[in-house]
């Protein structure tokens, strides 16, 4: 086990004034299945970036693991599967990567296949058995179940469930549910981490939701009440004034 530290981080692009992220610090434990979810435009895709260095920033992100990125960027399709596996890394060992396979239910002829050949669902099972390979890696894993049949998802979903150390964005629920333990969420002024599954962590998100609701309509009703009583004691005093001595 070893922790992802991310001290002080603030980001925003160049020539914008508004902070992706601003003054933000929290840790992640190398060993925890992260679920990475977050409002379109929030910052999932900017904080995987950040992670990979891709971008400079303000603050700190120390860790003792590698980052790598799902989907890998396959350069040479037409090569046979096995090549393109070397190309993702290098160092894997056969039989062990065929035991990967086995686990997701490819066969191995894919390999002596074109990578191009393969359906999108045998890349993106290839590409996932060989990133697991990669010692003192941490995986960021970026909408692995679009080219995913429910049966696929399934499968994929229990493999990634026995593995840990990696970071998972998905608008599968389901699929989140089946494959995480814990929750990053990008919210309006922080990052924030829950121990759980997705659906333990959406039902904490819609009670506080409903709270802030409840509150925000009392603080509402509130201030109307001490509007109108601030009227009234305006007209009581406009009355006094005006009204003529007998």
């Amino acid at each position: 086990m070893s922790l992802i530290n991310v001290n002080h981080l603030t980001f925003a692009y160049e020539g914008s004034y508004d902070h992706i992220f601003e003054d933000v610090s929290f840790q992640i434990d190398t060993d925890w299945k992260l679920g990475f979810t977050g409002r379109n435009g929030r910052g999932k895709t900017t904080f995987l970036n950040l992670l990979l260095g891709k971008y400079e920033y303000s603050g700190q992100i120390s860790a003792d693991v590698s980052f790598d990125y799902f989907p890998f960027e396959v350069k040479h399709r037409d090569h046979n599967t096995l090549e393109v596996v070397e190309e993702i890394y290098p160092d894997y060992v056969f039989w062990e990567f065929i035991r990967e396979l086995s686990l997701l239910q490819v066969s191995d002829d894919v390999l002596y296949r074109p990578y191009a050949s393969l359906s999108n669902g045998e890349q993106t099972k290839v590409m996932l058995a060989a990133l697991f390979l990669k010692e003192n890696s941490f995986l960021l894993i970026d909408e692995p179940t679009n080219h995913l049949d429910m049966e696929a998802r399934e499968l994929v979903g229990d493999y990634l469930n026995r593995k840990s150390g990696f970071i998972l964005v998905s608008h599968d629920r389901a699929f989140l549910d089946r494959s995480v333990d814990h929750v990053l969420s990008i919210n309006k002024t922080n990052i924030e981490i829950q121990k759980g599954s997705f659906s333990d962590w959406w039902e904490n998100k819609q009670r506080q939701d409903n709270y802030e609701m409840a509150e925000n309509e009392r603080l509402r009703k509130n201030v109307k009440r001490l509007s109108e009583a601030a009227k009234r004691t305006s007209n009581w005093s406009h009355d006094s004034r005006t009204k003529p001595a007998r």
